[in-house]
């Protein structure tokens, strides 16, 4: 029978839904072993949703399990849940985004509000890469060509070619945070000059960023750029930061790729962009509205690249978030400062 002194520790990551977001019963008996005795680990197995920014259900197994719980992992807690939980200290969410969460009592309170930045960055960067390689190799032209049995070898190889060499283009990165620094490093990788603007202040310039810029030179980085990459996080600041004046100072000949979230983007003003061939296209993961309507013209236009939301799957996941909530979990055990602290009031 369980203490009533014992201190608790709430795990609410399964997922029948997504399954690649359901913590392994292994990780979750790893995390077990690291409480030293006087904790209590109890895992929710009610359904959980992974693919937000934590607006989570909040069921009676959820509900009974937070009663006097001092440290919640989850996706996101409930606001409910959160304002009768009075001996909460640390809140760790399993997302990157955590706009759901941030509700006036998670504002005012001292909780401590870990997120999940960085954990995503390999595979979402590594995504965007591969629609810079889907313009790059004009396989849009290709895909087309392919529906209706065409075989335009002339359309590829003409003068001026839609192919286009990574090398010596220039990338610019919107927000180069945790996914940022890793786009930034492949795009290195691959010989590109690579511009970025950041929110907060650079100190040292990172080695895998030519040019540092703040976010008052944005207007610099969309004129300049040939592949513009969105990897900012979804802040009132952010919310409608690239709009039809910013895409009217992109270059006919660049591609736009949003990876972060929809709302950053006006995405009637891109459609209207994408109609007129303004730009080469656009890479597009995240939408204003998901799952994305059938009535939307970006199903149907041959510019875009469109993925649902998967920018982030990837097999070696619990890889990363498991090891990073070990180490929190070390820390907070030691009194020391967790890593990945939300700035609740910057939202990120």
């Amino acid at each position: 029978m369980t203490s009533h002194s014992s201190r608790r520790f709430v795990i609410d990551m399964y997922s029948s839904r997504y399954p690649l977001w359901c913590m392994p019963e292994a990780d979750t008996a790893r995390i077990g072993a690291a409480l030293p005795p006087g904790w209590e680990l109890i895992r929710v197995t009610e359904e959980a949703d992974g693919s937000g920014d934590g607006v989570p259900r909040a069921g009676p197994a959820l509900q009974a399990a937070l009663h006097d719980a001092e440290v919640y992992c989850g996706f996101g807690v409930p606001r409910e849940l959160f304002a009768a939980s009075d001996k909460l200290r640390w809140v760790h969410s399993g997302a990157a985004g955590v706009g759901g969460s941030l509700y006036p009592e998670m504002l005012e309170s001292d909780v401590v509000f870990t997120n999940s930045a960085g954990t995503h960055g390999v595979p979402v960067a590594e995504h965007a890469v591969a629609m810079m390689f889907y313009f790059a190799r004009a396989l849009d032209r290709v895909s087309v060509d392919r529906r209706h049995h065409r075989w335009d070898r002339d359309g590829i190889a003409c003068r001026p070619s839609p192919v286009r060499e990574l090398t010596d283009s220039i990338l610019g990165i919107v927000g180069y945070g945790g996914i940022g620094r890793e786009v930034a490093r492949r795009g290195k990788g691959l010989g590109m000059q690579v511009w970025a603007t950041r929110r907060r202040p650079w100190g040292v310039a990172a080695a895998s960023v030519d040019r540092a810029l703040s976010f008052r030179d944005l207007d610099e980085l969309l004129t300049a750029a040939d592949y513009v990459v969105i990897s900012v996080p979804h802040t009132p600041e952010t919310e409608g930061l690239i709009g039809a004046a910013e895409l009217g100072r992109m270059k006919a000949t660049a591609v736009l790729i949003n990876v972060s979230r929809g709302s950053i983007v006006d995405e009637a003003a891109l459609i209207e962009v994408l109609k007129a061939n303004s730009i080469r296209g656009a890479g597009l993961d995240v939408f204003a509205a998901e799952p994305l309507p059938a009535t939307s013209p970006l199903w149907d236009l041959e510019n875009v690249c469109l993925t649902p939301h998967v920018a982030g799957v990837s097999p070696r996941f619990w890889e990363r978030e498991t090891e990073l909530i070990l180490e929190n979990t070390r820390r907070y055990l030691a009194g020391e400062p967790l890593l990945n602290v939300v700035d609740k009031r910057a939202g990120y």
